[in-house]
C-alpha cells in the first residue's frame, strides 16, 4: 500500500465519474491528504444495479478528511461541464488536477453495435474527455501543481484489440490520443499522463460485465488509486507517459501486490490492450492457471469415445441441462465451428427442459459463437476459459453479451457438478 504524503493537501481535483469505482477510489486517496474533490458524475439518484451517488461519494470524501463538491454532470453536455467547472472555481478558488475517469464500454463487433452505443462511447470516452480537458485547462494553467490524468490505455495497434470491439477501442484510444497531443501542446505548463490497470479491476460495472465469479480474478480499485496518487504528486515536467498501475507502484518501492487482489493467490485476469500478441495472452493466462470454466470429467464418467469430440461434448451437455437451467438462462446459442470438426451446433436453454445438438436452432439464436472446433473442445474441457478465448480473439461473439456471460456462468456451475 502506498502511504499518503500530504502533497495533495489543499489541491482541488476535478474527477469525472467519481461516484463509484476507480474514480471514487482516487477521490478518497486524495481526500486523505486533505484535498478538495469535485465529484462530477451523473448519478444523483440511486441506480437499481450500481451502488453510490455523487452525494454518498461526497460523504465518504469528507469522512476521509477532504472537502467535497458533488456536481450533476453528463460530460457529453458542454453546459453542464462548464457549470461544474465554474462552481468548482467559485467554491475552491481554482482547479489543480483533472482526472478523466468517466467511460462507457460495449464489447460488440461492428454489425452488432447499435449507433446509439457507438455515439455513447465516443461521446463519453473521447468527446467528453476532450471537452472536460478544454474547459478545465485555463484553470490548470494558473495552478502550481497542474495535472491531467486520463484513465486510458497505451496506444497498442495490434489488430486483436480492434477486431472484436472496434467502436470501444476507438473510443478508449481517443482518450489516449488526448494525452499524446495535450502533453506536447502544454509541455512545461501542465503534466498530462495516462494510467491503465495491468489486470481487471473489481468494480460494480465489472461485476455486471463479467458475472458473479469475475471478482476473484481482479484487483481492487485501491491499486489504481495508489498509482494515480504517485503520478499526481510528480512535478509538472513528468508528462506524456502511458503508465500501467503496478509498474508505477514498483517504481515507488512497492513489492507486495497480494493485498490488492480481491482473492490473494488467485490467478488474475489481464486487462485489454497490453499484450504483444493474441497468442501470448492465452499462453500467459494458461501458464498462470487461469480458472477453467470446466473440469475434465472423471474417467468413470467420461463421455463415450464414439463419434467426434464435439458430439461427445454435446452428449455430456444434454445430460446436465434441465428445466432449472433453462429457467435461469433463457437463451438460445449457436456455435459455428471451423477446422477439423467443422459444423454448426445449437444449445436451446429457452424452452422446456432444454435441448442441444447438430444444426441450427429451430428459432433464431440469441448468441452466435464462432471459433475453431479445437478451441471449442478445449473450452468445454476446461483448458480454455471463454473470457480468455474472447479476449485473445479465438472466440467471436455476436448477439446478446449478457446471455453470453450467462453461458459462462452456467459452465462454471457445470464444472462444480463435475461435468
Amino acid at each position: 500500500m502506498l502511504q499518503n504524503t500530504g502533497k495533495l493537501a489543499g489541491c482541488t481535483l476535478f474527477i469525472t465519474g467519481a461516484s463509484r469505482g476507480i474514480g471514487k477510489a482516487i477521490a478518497l486517496k486524495a481526500a486523505r491528504d486533505g484535498a478538495n474533490i469535485v465529484i462530477a458524475a451523473k448519478t444523483a439518484e440511486p441506480h437499481p444495479k450500481l451502488p453510490g451517488t455523487i452525494y454518498t461519494a461526497a460523504q465518504e470524501v469528507e469522512a476521509a478528511g477532504g472537502r467535497a463538491l458533488p456536481c450533476i454532470v453528463d460530460i457529453r453536455d458542454e453546459q453542464q461541464v462548464g457549470d461544474a467547472v465554474k462552481k468548482a472555481v467559485e467554491t475552491f478558488g481554482g482547479i489543480d488536477i483533472l482526472v478523466n475517469n468517466a467511460s462507457a464500454i460495449n464489447l460488440t463487433g461492428t454489425l452488432d453495435t447499435p449507433m446509439k452505443k457507438v455515439d455513447l462511447m465516443l461521446g463519453i470516452n473521447l468527446r467528453g474527455t476532450y471537452l472536460t480537458s478544454k474547459l478545465v485547462i485555463p484553470h490548470l494553467l494558473k495552478s502550481r501543481r497542474p495535472h491531467i490524468l486520463n484513465l486510458s490505455p497505451p496506444l497498442n495497434l495490434n489488430p486483436v484489440w480492434f477486431k472484436n470491439h472496434t467502436a470501444y477501442t476507438m473510443a478508449k484510444y481517443g482518450m489516449s490520443m488526448c494525452v499524446l497531443g495535450m502533453a506536447e501542446e502544454f509541455r512545461g505548463q501542465i503534466a498530462v499522463n495516462a494510467l491503465w490497470p495491468r489486470t481487471a479491476i473489481q468494480t460494480a460495472a465489472m461485476d455486471m460485465l463479467g458475472g458473479d465469479g469475475i471478482g476473484k480474478q481482479c484487483r481492487t480499485a485501491d491499486i489504481m488509486a495508489d498509482a494515480a496518487y504517485a503520478i499526481l504528486t510528480q512535478p509538472k515536467d513528468y508528462t506524456g507517459h502511458f503508465l500501467v498501475d503496478d509498474d508505477v507502484l514498483r517504481a515507488q518501492g512497492v513489492q507486495d501486490f497480494d493485498h490488492y487482489a480481491v482473492q490473494p493467490g488467485h490467478p488474475l485476469l489481464p486487462d485489454f490492450f497490453l499484450d504483444e500478441t493474441p497468442e501470448s495472452l492465452a499462453q500467459q493466462m494458461e501458464q498462470h492457471g487461469a480458472t477453467p470454466a470446466f473440469k475434465p470429467p472423471p474417467s468413470a464418467e467420461a463421455p463415450p469415445t464414439s463419434g467426434s469430440p464435439i458430439e461427445s461434448t454435446f452428449d455430456v451437455i444434454r445430460a446436465v441441462i434441465n428445466e432449472d437451467v433453462v429457467q435461469s438462462t433463457q437463451g438460445i446459442y449457436q456455435f459455428d465451428l471451423s477446422g477439423e470438426h467443422e459444423g454448426v451446433w445449437f444449445l436451446d436453454l429457452k424452452s422446456g427442459a432444454g435441448s442441444a445438438g447438430r444444426g441450427q436452432p429451430a428459432t433464431k439464436a440469441d448468441v452466435v459463437m464462432t471459433m475453431s472446433s479445437n478451441d471449442f473442445s478445449k473450452m468445454f474441457a476446461g483448458k480454455l476459459k471463454p473470457t480468455l478465448a474472447f479476449m485473445s480473439g479465438k472466440l467471436r461473439i455476436k448477439g446478446d453479451m449478457t446471455l453470453a456471460i450467462k453461458l459462462e456462468k452456467l459452465m462454471g456451475r457445470m464444472s462444480k457438478a463435475k461435468l
